[in-house]
């Protein structure tokens, strides 16, 4: 008996940005950035995470996004649900200064599965 490998598990991360972001002095806000830069190239470098594209809402909402509808959006296929925490967790893990990230954005993971192909 032969058993199939499962499925990945299609995610959503999506990205809020916190009000400690906008309360910062002007200019000081490009650490954050950088931190945000530093997460998204350890997420692309996660082992059993595929993303398969990303979305910036930042031109077109401004001021900080407690829920829907969130600044950016990451959908990735993932191998299983520790790394969907492991991608989580970046956020409490990547510093800015002396705080983690996750005091300036959040990200909340939607874990699904892909819609049938239809296209086939």
């Amino acid at each position: 008996m032969t058993t199939s490998p499962q499925a990945p598990l299609r995610v959503l991360f999506c990205i809020g940005v916190n009000q400690n972001f906008f309360d910062l002095p002007t200019g000081q806000g490009k650490a954050v950035w950088d931190g945000f830069t530093s997460m998204l190239r350890q997420l692309h470098e996660l082992p059993g995470l595929n993303v398969i594209g990303t979305i910036d809402d930042d031109q077109h909402m401004v001021g900080p996004s407690g829920s829907w509808p969130w600044t950016s959006y990451v959908l990735a296929d993932v191998v299983d649900q520790p790394t969907v925490a492991a991608a989580c967790n970046l956020f409490r893990t990547v510093q800015v200064g002396e705080h983690g990230l996750w005091r300036y954005m959040k990200i909340e993971a939607r874990v699904g599965r892909p819609l049938p192909d239809v296209t086939k």
